[in-house]
C-alpha cells in the first residue's frame, strides 16, 4: 500500500515507519526535517507544514491511507492549541486530497478508568501530560464530526515505552486496558504493529480503539 505518514521522525511515528517499511509498504514520510531520515527503499521523505491544509493535501494526494503521528512536542507550553490547530489542518488537507482513510495516533488520557470517568480528568493524572492529552481528546472529537472520513483513532495504554515487538497484545475500545498485574502498558513496537494491522485489515472504521497487554 501507499501510506502517507505525518510525524515520521517522532517517538511513535518512527516506530510506525519501521513497521510499515518492514511489511513492504511504500511510505511518504511527512516531517519538518526530512534530512533526519536515513534513505531506504520504498521511503520518500517530504518536508511539510501540517498547519497548512493545502500543503497537506498536496503531500498526501494519491495515497491509500494517511497516518497522523503529529505532535508539536510535549515540552511546548502551547501544546494544546498547536495540536488542535495541526489536527484541524490535517483533517482538512486529507479531505481536500480526496483520501478517505485517516488513522490517528491517539492518547490514553481520554480512555475510561471507570464508567463515565476518563483518565485525564482524574486528580492523579500527571500535570505535565495533561494539555497534550486534552488536545488528543479534542482530536477524537473533531474526527467524530467528520461524516465523510473512514477514520480510526488508536489510543495506547498509559505506559507507552520502548520494548519488544511481541505481537501478543489485546485490543479494546473505550476503557483503559490493564494486564494481570494491574499495569496499563504497551511497547511502542507493538503499538506500531497494531496500527499497521489496522491499515492492512480495517476493523475499527470511525472508531477509537486501544491496545495493551
Amino acid at each position: 500500500m501507499k501510506i502517507a505518514l505525518i510525524g515520521a521522525t517522532g517517538f511513535v511515528g518512527s516506530a510506525i515507519l519501521r513497521e510499515a517499511l518492514e511489511r513492504g509498504h511504500e511510505v511518504t514520510a511527512i516531517v519538518r526535517h526530512p534530512e533526519k531520515i536515513k534513505p531506504q527503499a520504498k521511503l520518500r521523505p517530504q518536508k511539510g507544514d501540517v498547519n497548512n491544509a493545502d500543503e497537506v493535501a498536496c503531500l498526501v494526494a494519491g495515497h491509500d491511507a494517511v497516518i497522523s503521528a503529529f505532535n508539536p512536542g510535549w515540552s511546548d507550553p502551547d501544546i494544546y492549541n498547536l495540536q488542535v490547530k495541526g489536527t484541524q489542518a490535517i483533517i482538512s488537507g486529507v479531505k481536500k486530497a480526496g483520501i478517505n482513510r485517516l488513522l490517528f495516533v491517539g492518547g490514553a488520557g481520554s480512555l475510561e478508568v471507570k464508567p463515565g470517568v476518563q483518565s485525564v480528568d482524574t486528580p492523579e493524572f500527571p500535570k505535565d501530560w495533561k494539555q497534550g492529552s486534552l488536545a488528543t481528546r479534542e482530536a477524537l472529537n473533531l474526527l467524530r464530526k467528520e461524516p465523510s472520513l473512514d477514520w480510526s483513532f488508536l489510543a495506547p495504554s498509559a505506559d507507552l515505552s520502548p520494548g519488544q515487538r511481541t505481537g501478543k497484545f489485546r485490543l479494546g475500545t473505550d476503557q483503559l486496558l490493564k494486564d494481570a498485574n494491574g499495569q496499563s502498558r504497551i511497547s511502542v513496537e507493538d503499538y506500531a504493529m497494531a496500527m499497521i494491522d489496522e491499515v492492512e485489515n480495517p476493523g475499527h472504521i470511525r472508531q477509537r480503539f486501544t491496545v495493551g497487554y
